[in-house]
């Protein structure tokens, strides 16, 4: 499966998490969609550059180390996260839809997330 595949099936993962209010860790989404954990910064990222492009909330927020109960080093969205989790809670993502494979690639390419532009 290719990068962008994975990151459209990590976008639905986290559009329900989103929608019943839960924050996952990067173990439980690995075993969810099936990859190993160290994979999960550079599949998230597509979803993180999209969020970006479209000025939403960064739905990669609620993705969680178990042991620092934050987001990891690739995560780009400001210090405040309980602040973004809470905006991530407060968007209707079923009415946002899931971004195509094409559309995250296409994000991650014209929006690289890991530059440090998001606001707080």
């Amino acid at each position: 499966m290719r990068k962008e595949d994975r990151a459209a099936q990590i976008w639905s993962v986290l559009a329900l998490a989103a929608r019943n209010r839960q924050i996952l860790t990067y173990e439980i989404l690995a075993r969810l969609i099936g990859v190993p954990m160290p994979a999960l910064g550079r599949l998230l990222e597509p979803v993180q550059s999209f969020c970006l492009k479209h000025q939403f909330p960064p739905l990669t927020a609620l993705v969680v180390s178990s042991e620092s109960g934050r987001p990891g080093s690739g995560y780009t969205a400001g210090s405040d996260v309980p602040a973004m989790q809470q905006r991530v809670f407060a968007l209707d993502w079923l009415k946002v839809g899931c971004p195509s494979p094409e559309e995250l690639a296409e994000a991650l390419r014209t929006h690289p997330s890991r530059r440090g532009q998001w606001g707080t």
